[in-house]
C-alpha cells in the first residue's frame, strides 16, 4: 500500500536504529515491498534487479542482526501497552519452519525421524532442515494483538547430545540453562524488563510451558503466569499429589462453552469447575535450589466423554487468586485467547510463506523472518481491530487515498444507507477485495480473504496515484 506503507512503517520503525542510516532506509524500504507483496518471491517483491541484489545483500549482512530488525517493532509494542489499562496477556509459543535445501548444514535442523523408502524395502533415517521460533505475542484480554514483545531463534544444533545425557541422568536434574525450555524463561525476563510493570503481565503458555523453573522466575520478577499442566507434581507435605489433593475438592461450578466436534459444527459443552490453593513442591533433585510455592490449580472438565470429539479436560496452574466461579471462568477466557499465537504462526506460513524462501543459510533466513514477522503481526492486527474496536477512526490503518479508492471501487450495500465511515466498514472492503462475500450469515472476514484484499488494494491505489500524477502533469 504505497502511501500506507510510509505511514504505519515509519510509525513502527521510529524507534529503529542500525548502524548504518542506509541500512535504516533499507529496511523501511524492504518492509514496505515485503507488506506490499504478502507472500511473494523477494525478485517478484523488489521488481528490478537492483532491489532484488540489495534486498540479498542487507539479509547477508553481518552488522544487520534480527534482534536490530525487530528493535523498533518491539520498542512499538512498548508503546502500545503503555497506551492501554488493564491486565496484558504475553502469549509464548513455538514454531518450526521447514525447508528443502541441498546444503541443509548450512540451515540447520528441527528433528531427526524414520522415513519409508520404497525403492529398498524399508525405512530411511532422515534430518528435518528448519529453524524454531519462539515468540511473545502481547494481547489484551479482549485478544487484541499489540505486537511482539520478543522472539528468540535457534536450532537443534545449539542443543546438540541434550537427548543423549537426558538417557543417562533424570531429566529434572538437567540444568534449565542447558535445555531448549529456557527460552520460555528468557522470553519472560525480556518482556518483563521491556514493560517495566511486570505486575500488569500474565504470561501464558500450554503444557510445553509446565516448567517449575518459570513459576519461580516469575515469582522473582513479580508477574503473573497461567500455565496448562501435564506434570502431576508433589504438593502438600511431599507425601501426596496434587491429582490426589483436587480429586478431594468438590465441584465450585459449571460453564457452558461453545466448542465444534469433529465435523466442524458448532455445539454447546457444561465443563465442571474445580479450583483450590495447593502448596506444590519442587521436583526431585531441585528442592536445594527452589523453594515451595502456593499456586491456584484449576480444573475444567467434561463430566462425560462425548462421542463426536475429544473431551474438554483443561489442567491449569497459575499464582492469581480463583475464589469463585466468576474469577475462574475469566481465568479461562484468557487461557482461550493463547489460540491468537497459533493464529499468528498460521499467518507467517500460509500468509507470508516463510517456508517458499530461497535464502541458503540460517542467518540469511533469521533476518528475512524478523521482517515478516511486523508484516504478520500488521495483518493479525487489521483483523482483530475490525473484531474488538470496529467503530475506531480508519486513518488509524489506512490513509485518505486508500479510503477514497475503497470507497470508489467498493460501493457501498443498499444506495439508501447512509455511508459508514468507521474502521470495520472500510476492512470489510479490503476483505471483499479479496473475496469475502458479505452474506448476511458470513463470519467476520478472516486472515486470508485480509491479505489477498490488502494485495489488490496495492495496486489499485498504485494505478490511482499514476493516474493522478498524469493528470497534474
Amino acid at each position: 500500500m504505497a502511501d500506507a506503507s510510509r505511514t504505519w512503517i515509519d510509525d513502527e520503525l521510529a524507534s529503529c536504529q542500525l548502524l548504518d542510516q542506509r541500512l535504516n532506509r533499507r529496511l523501511h524500504g524492504l518492509l514496505g515491498q515485503l507488506a506490499d507483496n504478502m507472500g511473494e518471491s523477494i525478485p517478484f517483491a523488489c521488481q528490478d534487479w537492483a532491489n532484488t541484489k540489495a534486498a540479498y545483500r542487507f539479509f547477508a549482512n553481518s552488522r544487520v542482526g534480527e534482534g536490530d530488525i525487530l528493535g523498533g517493532h518491539v520498542e512499538a509494542t512498548r508503546r502500545r501497552v503503555a497506551a492501554t489499562r488493564g491486565t496484558i496477556l504475553v502469549i509464548q509459543d513455538t514454531t518450526e519452519f521447514s525447508f528443502e535445501r541441498e546444503r541443509p548444514d548450512r540451515v540447520g535442523w528441527t528433528y531427526k525421524g524414520n522415513g519409508s523408502n520404497e525403492r529398498q524395502g524399508g525405512v530411511r533415517p532422515y534430518t528435518a532442515c528448519g529453524l524454531l521460533m519462539h515468540s511473545s505475542l502481547v494481547v489484551t484480554t479482549d485478544g487484541l494483538p499489540l505486537g511482539l514483545g520478543a522472539v528468540k531463534f535457534w536450532t537443534r544444533k545449539k542443543f546438540k547430545g541434550t537427548a543423549a545425557l537426558k538417557r543417562h541422568i533424570n531429566p529434572t536434574r538437567v540444568p534449565i540453562d542447558g535445555k531448549e525450555s529456557v527460552r520460555w524463561l528468557d522470553n519472560m525476563r525480556r518482556t518483563a524488563e521491556l514493560f517495566g510493570d511486570p505486575a500488569r503481565c500474565v504470561y501464558i503458555g500450554d503444557r510445553e510451558n509446565d516448567i517449575y523453573e518459570f513459576f519461580c522466575l516469575a515469582r522473582d520478577l513479580g508477574t503473573h503466569f497461567l500455565v496448562r499442566t501435564c506434570v502431576d507434581r508433589l504438593a502438600g507435605d511431599g507425601t501426596t499429589t496434587v491429582a490426589r489433593l483436587m480429586d478431594e475438592v468438590a465441584v465450585g461450578g459449571r460453564h457452558r462453552i461453545e466448542v465444534r466436534d469433529a465435523g466442524g459444527r458448532t455445539e454447546t459443552a457444561e465443563v465442571e469447575l474445580t479450583y483450590a490453593t495447593l502448596h506444590v513442591r519442587p521436583p526431585i533433585g531441585k528442592e536445594k535450589r527452589y523453594p515451595a510455592l502456593d499456586l491456584t490449580i484449576l480444573y475444567a472438565r467434561e463430566p462425560d466423554q462425548p462421542e463426536n470429539r475429544p473431551r474438554i479436560d483443561w489442567k491449569i496452574a497459575t499464582d492469581l487468586p480463583v475464589t469463585d466461579t466468576a474469577s475462574a471462568v475469566e481465568k479461562l477466557r484468557w487461557y482461550a485467547m493463547r489460540w491468537r499465537v497459533e493464529e499468528f504462526h498460521k499467518i507467517m506460513k500460509s500468509g507470508c510463506k516463510v517456508e517458499a524462501a530461497r535464502l541458503r543459510t540460517a542467518e540469511r533466513l533469521v533476518k528475512l523472518i524478523a521482517v515478516l514477522c511486523i508484516v504478520g503481526w500488521r495483518v493479525f492486527w487489521l483483523r482483530m481491530m475490525n473484531r474488538v474496536v470496529p467503530d475506531a477512526e480508519p486513518g488509524v490503518a489506512l490513509t485518505g487515498i486508500e479510503t477514497a479508492v475503497l470507497d470508489r471501487v467498493v460501493p457501498d450495500r443498499g444506495s439508501n444507507q447512509p455511508r459508514i465511515r468507521d474502521l470495520a466498514s472500510y476492512v470489510r472492503k479490503i476483505a471483499r477485495l479479496g473475496g469475502w462475500l458479505a452474506r448476511a450469515g458470513d463470519p467476520p472476514p478472516g486472515d486470508r480473504v485480509l491479505w489477498r484484499g490488502m494485495t489488490r488494494l496495492t495496486d489499485i491505489v498504485l494505478g490511482a496515484t499514476l493516474t493522478l500524477d498524469d493528470v497534474g502533469n
